[in-house]
């Protein structure tokens, strides 16, 4: 049971919060950093090795967390000298990784079962499970459908329903080797490789409570509801 956080973003979109402190530090609630939230999370659903990667201000972070033993848990840390997007820091720890492991974002809040995705990718056998959440996406414009100019519909204002991914996913060592370490490598290029190659990923799909903390509005959100979901987002941790 390992997992691997993914935590050298800048966080750009949450400055000036992230001018002096790395996104996954900034506090939740009543001074609850959102990694350390994380951190409970997966001890309490049976991890016991964590690897943070870490790039701009991880010095803190590593301060911050340590060796891990707080939390029932043995971390370590990689660092990355340049970005290398989402999935490339994996690349240069894959010798110190096991077969099947979970990786994500250091910035999400949720009460999703860590441990349930890492089983169902296991059991499953895929080469890449996404945890995905519904989230409506409204248009503030009318939408016009267009033939050879001419217009055939119109909507006015239409609310449109996708599956996101939360930026936690079940990842096997295997899928990864085809790739080359060193280099910049998006979640994006890995999935289109996949279903290029015609090995479709899995989708675990979450209906819970989900929030990108790397967003202003979710942000400002999670310290509204922190202390009424608090015993939901630490339940077992």
């Amino acid at each position: 049971m390992h997992a691997v956080i993914l935590a050298g973003g800048k966080g750009v979109r949450l400055r000036p919060y992230t001018t002096a402190l790395p996104k996954p530090l900034v506090p939740i609630g009543d001074s609850h950093a959102i990694l350390e939230i994380v951190l409970r999370q997966l001890a309490g659903s049976g991890f016991r090795r964590c690897t943070i990667a870490i790039g701009h201000l991880g010095n803190i972070i590593r301060a911050y967390v340590g060796d891990g033993s707080q939390w029932g848990l043995e971390v370590d840390y990689v660092t990355e000298d340049s970005p290398l997007g989402t999935m490339g820091p994996l690349l240069t720890m894959l010798d110190q990784l096991p077969e099947h492991f979970l990786v994500m974002n250091g910035d999400v809040l949720t009460d999703l079962d860590f441990g349930a995705v890492l089983g169902q990718h296991r059991e499953s056998g895929a080469p890449l499970t996404i945890a995905t959440y519904a989230r409506t996406v409204s248009i503030d414009f009318g939408v016009l459908s267009t033939d050879d100019g001419r217009v055939v519909a119109f909507t006015e204002k239409p609310s449109m329903d996708y599956r996101v991914s939360m930026g936690v996913y079940g990842v096997s060592r295997s899928t990864l080797h085809r790739f080359t370490p060193g280099l910049p490598l998006g979640f994006d290029e890995v999935v289109l490789a996949l279903l290029a190659a015609g090995e479709e990923p899995r989708a675990f799909d979450f209906d819970g409570y989900w929030l990108d903390i790397g967003r202003p509005d979710d942000y400002d959100r999670a310290n509204a509801e922190f202390s009424s979901r608090r015993g939901l987002l630490l339940k077992g941790a």
